[in-house]
């Protein structure tokens, strides 16, 4: 009890101070458990561990909680797999996960079978794990660097579509392992048993989609059931397919997850937002016992060969998968070299080499006195392959991008705090312009109507914690708080403020800031201080137009402008290669050929005192 109850409690420690120090939490999670498990005999008493997965989960429990643990994961992995999103970098995508895959695979097996001296079959399995990446150990580190577009889509799309796929080709590499009973009988027995997985694992993940779309759209599941039953068809999709074809539960859970992912279901983000606590608390508990159950003996055992495998892995398999798959991209060197640096390891590939790792073990009559040794080595070699990759790259992945040149110059994106009838229709605007835009909300009807115009939306509260491992914000450099509540406006500003710095976060004012006329307005007050929320839906309420004055060579710009201030709301300015400036409460500079973006709007009462001589 005692044991159980610390280790859900340390894994949720470890994920705060993952959240504090910036870094993936499966650096912190993996290194607590093994300072409970095999670091701490060295001061035990007895030389005993302060805990042990297998003393909390005996034998079949553990593989089972194990087993079960991955398959949640890799459902809400599945839930997060968009398909539109990827055709911009489909053809690259597409080769990173075929030639890169096989690339990784190849060279994953011979190095370990050449440089560690693991037998081919433990290899094999090994070049088969290492195959996965992972968006929990990608997406701080894309959020810390803020690379180019195109190498953020591309390593954020191969780290969602690898976890399933490195899964399922983990399950090809172990059926190879188990059933390799002659040089001449395996290579047909595993095809056969892979493509009869496949088939079991997409038949039983699509009829299971299909069941819960029903459930959910006719309404048969209560809405305070709804994330606990969904949460109960995912583990007996993935027992029952599990159970009539070994290994295809996790390819069933995961294709049930991509179906759902890809249908219109308003429940969904609930069901999301549910599936992630889950998966924190399985993964804090999970890589606690997982790195817990492995001896001191296996990791002093690695000795100077598993750091030469390390620094092939890195630096030689990484960068050909990666130049091979890119060949006919449009990607430039400085931008490959970039996304070959990037490739940690992540919680698939640790969870399914402790999946492994445990069957094979336990089977160990069944194998050669070799086999059942690499085994046992095959834990500690991945573990220390995730640490290694998650620290150099995690640390390192900003000095090579700025000495690369890849880093994105200005973040062009806007997210908007609320999806209010005005934020859609000046997202809209913006995103006709070829700005990215999000529209952040916890009301469905507004969120409804944002995806009818086609903008890009995310439910939930904006305010939360792990709100940047949640939504992508890679490429948005302002924040305009535009919710009726002015509380949560400015609470959202000060959150995002650190992010995105002081100068391009806004707030539309509040009621009662627009009404005290003496009261000196926010810097960071919307559109030149000149409308609160209410004033704003009456203007956007009917048909609105967004107004062009380009301050032309004329020199009558200002003139214009000092006329026609008491008219107007000005939104933004166009610069002369196309980017947007947010207009706060002071206008900035209008330069020459530059363009000024406004509404007509003749209400007398919203004079403000702002500076129209640009302060000089």
């Amino acid at each position: 009890m005692l044991s159980l109850s610390g280790i859900l409690v340390l894994g949720i420690f470890a994920q705060w101070l993952a959240w504090k120090i910036k870094l993936p939490a499966i650096l912190p999670l993996i290194l607590t458990g093994l300072l409970l498990g095999p670091i701490s005999t060295l001061f035990t008493p007895n030389g005993e561990k302060l805990v042990s997965g297998d003393d909390i989960f005996n034998g079949e429990l553990l593989f089972a909680f194990v087993s079960i643990s991955v398959g949640v994961i890799l459902f809400e992995g599945g839930l997060t797999l968009n398909i539109k999103e990827i055709r911009k970098v489909a053809g690259t995508v597409r080769n990173v996960l075929t030639i890169g895959v096989l690339i990784t695979w190849i060279g994953g097996t011979l190095a370990a079978y050449y440089l560690f001296g693991l037998g081919f079959k433990i290899s094999f399995l090994f070049g088969a794990l290492v195959i996965v990446s992972g968006p929990t150990v990608i997406t701080p580190i894309l959020r810390n660097v803020r690379p180019t577009e195109k190498i953020n889509t591309i390593l954020k799309w191969e780290a969602i579509l690898i976890d399933p796929l490195g899964a399922l080709i983990a399950v090809l590499a172990y059926e190879f392992v188990i059933t390799a009973k002659s040089q001449n009988e395996y290579t047909f027995y595993a095809l056969k048993e892979f493509i009869l997985t496949i088939a079991m694992g997409i038949f039983i993940g699509s009829a299971a989609a299909i069941l819960l779309y029903y459930l959910l759209k006719k309404n048969r599941i209560p809405e305070y059931l709804r994330n606990v039953v969904t949460l109960a068809i995912v583990i007996t999709v993935f027992a029952v397919s599990d159970f009539l074809m070994k290994e295809s539960g996790l390819l069933s859970v995961t294709v049930m997850g991509i179906i759902l992912a890809n249908l219109k279901i308003e429940q969904l983000k609930n069901i999301l937002s549910f599936k992630e606590d889950v998966s924190i608390i399985l993964t804090s508990v999970l890589f606690l016992l997982l790195s817990s159950r492995i001896e001191l003996e296996e990791i002093t055992g690695l000795g100077i060969n598993s750091i030469w495998l390390f620094l092939v892995l890195v630096l030689i398999i990484r960068p050909l998968s990666i130049f091979f798959s890119t060949i006919k991209s449009n990607l430039n060197f400085k931008e490959k070299l970039f996304i070959s640096w990037i490739g940690p390891k992540g919680i698939v590939a640790a969870a399914v080499a402790s999946l492994f790792s445990i069957e094979l073990l336990r089977d160990g009559t069944n194998m050669s006195e070799q086999t059942y040794n690499d085994a046992n080595m095959l834990l500690p070699l991945v573990f220390m392959t995730i640490v290694g990759t998650v620290v150099l790259q995690g640390a390192s992945a900003k000095l090579v991008a700025t000495w690369l040149g890849v880093i994105r110059v200005q973040r062009r994106g806007v997210l908007f705090i609320g999806a209010s009838e005005v934020a859609r229709k000046i997202a809209l605007y913006l995103k006709n312009q070829e700005l990215e835009v999000i529209l952040a909300d916890t009301s469905r009807e507004n969120l409804f109507e944002a995806r009818k115009m086609g903008l890009k939306v995310f439910e939930g509260n904006i305010l939360k914690d792990d709100i940047f491992y949640v939504i992508d914000l890679s490429s948005v450099g302002r924040v305009l708080a535009m919710t009726p509540n002015s509380e949560i406006n400015i609470l959202a500003l000060k959150k995002f403020e650190p992010e995105f710095g002081k100068d391009n976060v806004f707030r539309v004012m509040s009621k009662r800031e627009s009404e005290i006329k003496d009261l000196e307005k926010p810097n960071n007050s919307l559109f030149g201080a000149k409308a609160d929320p209410f004033a704003l839906e009456e203007i956007f309420g009917k048909e609105v137009d967004f107004l062009e004055k380009t301050n032309t060579a004329d020199g009558n710009f200002q003139g214009w402008l000092n006329e026609n201030w008491d008219k107007i709301i000005p939104l933004f300015i166009k610069t002369v290669v196309g980017n947007f400036k947010v207009i706060g409460r002071d206008i900035p500079e209008i330069g020459r050929d530059e363009t000024l973006i406004y509404l007509n709007y003749e209400k007398k009462e919203i004079y403000s005192d702002v500076d129209l001589d640009y302060g000089r």
